[in-house]
């Protein structure tokens, strides 16, 4: 009878740290639980190589959002991309979003350079400046068949 209870609480225990390390590791995630949506904005883009969802929205190389939606646009043929931005950070609405490398492989990113607008976009609005990504095969396609770049 005492090694059932030893049993008992020695699972108990496990359980209890399995369940600790499971919040630890979406708080770690920043799977956004608890935590407000905060505003979204669209951006498209003719090109969305390299991004995808879950990925990052940083403005001067500090995340202030991710990446929660990406479809076709059918009629521009663009990637509509969809940024979910915390709230209190104001965008000016002549930002521009560009994708970004971290590094040469590394994940990419959506950058937003601030522009100096007096309105400040709201939920629901359009990130109209954007600039596609670049990929590094196509530059070195370029490079050595000599032909001028985009």
């Amino acid at each position: 009878m005492a090694s059932n209870t030893a049993e008992t609480l020695i699972g108990a225990i496990v359980l209890a740290v399995a369940g600790g390390f499971l919040v630890y590791a979406a708080n770690t995630a920043d799977l956004g639980f608890g935590k407000a949506d905060g505003y979204r904005v669209v951006a498209n883009f003719r090109k969305a190589e390299g991004i995808a969802v879950g990925g990052d929205v940083r403005i001067a190389g500090v995340k202030v959002g991710s990446i929660t939606d990406m479809e076709l646009n059918s009629k521009t043929y663009f990637a509509a991309v969809t940024l979910t931005l915390q709230n209190g950070i104001e965008i000016p609405e002549d930002s521009v979003a560009k994708i970004t490398s971290a590094s040469l492989l590394g994940d990419s990113y959506v950058a937003i350079d601030p522009g100096a607008a007096e309105f400040m976009l709201a939920d629901g609005d359009e990130l109209v400046n954007t600039q596609s990504s670049v990929s590094v095969g196509d530059l070195i396609g370029r490079f050595i068949h000599g032909a001028p770049t985009e």
